[in-house]
């Protein structure tokens, strides 16, 4: 059976609160977002991680981790090492997730982290990057 975050179409397991475009009309998750389609659950992962750099300036993996998966539900430091070794980068360097080569590497690394794998293949990952990376910074939406 796959991740719960695949099932749901929701592979940054992203918890239930904001108004996402593409929310499916049946939640059936009682903690996650369920979306119409991977695709949607994708577009919130880069439009939340976005946000996190526009908005709130979290620029390292670790500040970005920190937020996104808090040690009282995550093995957070795991976390960070993790996704900062799928970088190629240390826990603390900045990196810029207006980049679309940063962004298509974080957005893996957190499925896998999230997932046990990564199935999507990488135009759809591109692509959905392509299109929401540049938006006016917006919550949900």
């Amino acid at each position: 059976m796959p991740a719960r975050g695949i099932r749901n179409n929701n592979p940054g397991n992203i918890r239930k609160g904001e108004k996402w475009k593409g929310l499916s009309p049946i939640q059936n998750d009682s903690s996650f977002c369920v979306f119409k389609s991977p695709e949607y659950g994708i577009r919130a992962l880069v439009v939340l991680l976005r946000n996190y750099y526009q908005i709130y300036e979290l620029n390292t993996v670790a500040k970005i981790i920190k937020r996104y998966a808090p040690k009282i539900e995550n093995d957070t430091y795991a976390y960070i090492e993790s996704v900062s070794r799928a970088l190629g980068v240390s826990p603390k360097r900045e990196i810029n997730l207006l980049n679309p080569e940063v962004m298509f590497k974080l957005i893996q690394a957190i499925i896998y982290h999230e997932n046990g794998s990564q199935p999507y293949e990488e135009a759809l990952l591109r692509k959905v990057i392509a299109e929401n990376l540049t938006e006016e910074c917006s919550c949900g939406g």
